[in-house]
């Protein structure tokens, strides 16, 4: 009941017009960014942070903001996977295989509201699973101190590469290069400076908020700058939408694969490192197995559709709990808002539900309330959001240029924060080409800090013992998660891989 009344006064902070409005932005632009392909939910609210800080909201506002453009553009990946057959972005890739051959077939229409359905499904029930689980998540981080602490925040760089991760050993270079990169700046507890080669504007550190802008959003433009002679031809929709409310009998028939999936999908969500790609794979192909008698899916069955969609956003739901929870990031997206609530002087974690209830049960109600907007939303706008895949690059990339300029110097007021944006633009755009993920050098810049103070509390406070970091059996637990977490996806990543890529090809080959 308490957990209910909390959840009773968050909707009390979250519908103000205010908020209502910025929901509906949030939801709005976060759709657009999920449906053009490449950008995703973590370059959607990246381009979008200088934006929550020049309007100068406060932390429910700006978190409203940018956890609505997270859910919008999860919906948003479906459009161009089953218009185009090219996927938003990663999660998206497993609607392909159903969603383009019903569009193909002359059901575009249906489709695309099926897949709404299946996305607010899987997004209602996972943030019911966020308010039921994070509190009592809450009570067992109570438990942790400066050892479990340092364990905890080693297993989210060891499974933050997680399945989706081609190579682990990039990964932990990246993470690597993350933990370099929080070490800039004086060290708080000798007051030397460290790696900052003179420069005065590095003794407070890198600012977060700039590396992340830099590293997804003004990468993207040096992506396109370097491929800019390439045109989108498949970018216009090649078929019509065709009606665009799929029948009851229709609907009612994908309702068990949704309850089934969303259930997957909250899991693999919750367990840092996996996400939604993962929550998506699994939920595809365990639905496959369970209902595919008949050997339909792939040619164009509805619960093909529903299955990922419900699969993946209910583990974007999921990713919630542990950063919340316990200051984790449970995705590459998370990872971004984790930093937004650390540059609002937000520590998230155990305390967060005690110390900033405010923040977190309004935010908490924000995410149903965009739930029902975006489902509101996607079905009757189908039309307008299709057309976004219409916009060129040469014009959308200028405007993602101009919003982290203009956003990073109205945060910062300083030029210097300009040229570091685009070192990390540069950096971000190397990386890329050589296949080395992004996500761990946020995370490493974010929780480097933290990281490092946590492992001098535990080693001082037993007189310099190192085998304090293994002494309780909590942390070693969780440093035995880390092991597992890290070496599992060496053996089955590159085999879960290989089957998405198998399920595509014979997608492919039975279009054709």
């Amino acid at each position: 009941m308490e957990t209910l009344a909390s959840l009773g006064d968050g909707f009390f902070i979250a519908i103000t017009w205010q908020n209502l409005l910025l929901a509906f932005m949030g939801c709005f632009l976060g759709t657009i960014m999920g449906a053009l392909p490449g950008l995703g939910p973590s370059n959607g609210v990246a381009i979008l942070i200088p934006l929550a800080f020049t309007l100068g909201l406060g932390a429910t506002p700006a978190l409203i903001l940018l956890t609505s453009v997270y859910y919008g553009a999860m919906y948003g990946g479906r459009i161009s996977s089953i218009l185009l057959n090219i996927p938003g972005d990663e999660p998206a890739m497993m609607t392909c295989l159903d969603g383009y051959p019903m569009a193909k077939a002359g059901r575009a229409g249906e489709a695309l509201a099926l897949s709404g359905i299946a996305s607010f499904f899987g997004s209602f029930f996972a943030t019911w699973g966020l308010v039921l689980l994070a509190p009592q998540l809450v009570k067992v981080a109570l438990w942790f101190g400066p050892a479990e602490y340092f364990a905890l925040f080693t297993l989210a760089f060891a499974t933050l590469g997680g399945i989706s991760s081609t190579n682990q050993a990039k990964s932990a270079f990246a993470a690597a290069l993350g933990l370099g990169l929080a070490m800039v700046g004086i060290d708080t507890q000798t007051g030397v400076p460290r790696f900052t080669f003179g420069e005065v504007h590095l003794y407070d550190g890198i600012d977060f908020l700039v590396a992340i802008v830099g590293l997804f959003a003004l990468s993207e433009v040096f992506v396109f700058l370097e491929h800019g002679n390439l045109k989108r031809d498949s970018a216009a929709p090649k078929m019509k939408i065709g009606k665009i409310v799929p029948s009851l009998s229709l609907v009612k028939s994908c309702i068990p694969t949704m309850f089934r999936t969303t259930g997957l999908g909250f899991i693999a969500g919750v367990l840092p490192g996996a996400g939604a790609s993962l929550g998506s794979f699994i939920s595809y192909s365990m639905e496959k197995r369970l209902v595919d008698k008949e050997g339909t899916f792939g040619t164009g069955d509805p619960r093909g559709v529903a299955a990922p969609e419900a699969g993946n956003n209910a583990a974007a739901g999921g990713a919630l709990v542990p950063m919340l929870a316990l200051g984790v990031p449970g995705s590459g997206t998370t990872a971004v808002l984790l930093a937004v609530l650390l540059a609002l002087n937000i520590t998230p974690g155990p305390l967060l539900f005690t110390q900033n209830p405010d923040v977190v049960w309004g935010l908490i109600a924000a995410l149903f309330i965009a739930n029902f907007m975006l489902l509101a939303m996607n079905i009757p706008m189908v039309g307008l959001f299709t057309r976004v895949l219409l916009v060129p690059p040469r014009i959308l990339m200028p405007v993602v240029a101009m919003v982290s300029f203009v956003g990073i110097y109205g945060i910062s007021g300083s030029s210097f924060d300009l040229l570091v944006m685009i070192a990390f633009g540069v950096l971000g755009w190397v990386l890329r080409k050589l296949d080395v993920p992004l996500v761990p050098i946020i995370l490493g810049t974010l929780l480097g800090n933290a990281m490092e103070s946590n492992l001098r509390r535990a080693i001082t406070i037993d007189n310099g013992n190192w085998g304090t970091l293994i002494d309780s059996p909590l942390s070693i637990l969780l440093w035995s998660i880390a092991a597992i977490g890290f070496i599992l996806p060496i053996i089955f990543g590159k085999m879960m891989k290989r089957r998405m890529r198998m399920a595509r090809d014979e997608e492919g080959a039975i279009q054709d």
